[in-house]
């Protein structure tokens, strides 16, 4: 199958909203810089999704960095739904990431329930995996990462998930500067795509984007990027500037 590569700006908790709404309408009027076949989207903060879906275009798609895990509206203050988001025209929402699990206790089985909300909503999940320093170093990393993808994504059908997306991030490379090796990468991502297989079927296997998230950047997109297994990237810090962004954009083709 041939994975049509998708390239993920999450800008975290940066920009006030006149630095936002300039990258994102920098990035629209640069988007023909985007190269045929591969797939962009950027997660503003939540503040600015609805405004900032409106003001994106085809080549430019919005994403949330997270969501609720309930699906009906109700008495649950500063939370906002899949449901939500899909009427606000936002396309994707990143579920999981590793600041979500720190910062706010997320657990797989919490993560799962956001998957479902996406899946009824028709918002497609950016599902995000990924071992500490320590499970890397006593040579855990592939059993931990194994049982995160199977934990969050059991009790779904192929079909319900066919817009997902998984995200490795080594958290010991998130922000740090560190990197993993391309060929550290590969390996997970291998690893995390036979998981799918089992899940599912060889074909939801290979179907599914598995991006890197990592501390990608334009220095070390291209050699990332060129695995057989890497479909394209969860960019941080190099997705707050158009030109680093669009350059690690250009590596993805």
């Amino acid at each position: 199958t041939m994975r049509k590569p998708l390239v993920a700006g999450n800008w975290k908790m940066n920009k006030n909203h006149v630095d936002a709404k300039n990258l994102l309408q920098a990035l629209v009027d640069r988007s023909n810089e985007i190269p045929s076949g591969v797939d962009v989207m950027v997660a503003p903060p939540s503040l600015y999704l609805s405004e900032m879906a409106g003001s994106a275009n085809d080549s430019v798609l919005v994403g949330s960095q997270d969501v609720s895990s309930q699906q009906n509206d109700g008495a649950f203050t500063g939370e906002f739904s899949a449901a939500m988001l899909a009427s606000a025209g936002v396309k994707y929402a990143i579920i999981g990431h590793s600041e979500r699990r720190q910062y706010h206790g997320e657990t797989d089985d919490l993560i799962r329930e956001k998957i479902a909300a996406c899946v009824v909503a028709g918002i497609s999940p950016v599902y995000c995996c990924g071992e500490v320093l320590e499970e890397r170093v006593s040579g855990d990393h592939v059993e931990v990462v194994s049982g995160q993808v199977t934990t969050a994504l059991t009790g779904f059908t192929a079909d319900e998930l066919s817009d997902l997306v998984v995200a490795y991030e080594p958290v010991w490379a998130i922000g740090t500067g560190k990197t993993a090796t391309a060929a550290q990468a590969q390996e997970m991502h291998a690893e995390i795509r036979n998981v799918l297989g089992e899940l599912f079927n060889a074909d939801f296997g290979n179907s599914i984007r598995i991006l890197y998230g990592g501390s990608a950047k334009p220095a070390n997109a291209k050699e990332l990027f060129s695995q057989p297994d890497v479909d394209g990237g969860l960019i941080g810090g190099a997705s707050l500037r158009a030109d680093d962004f669009l350059a690690v954009v250009a590596a993805a083709r």
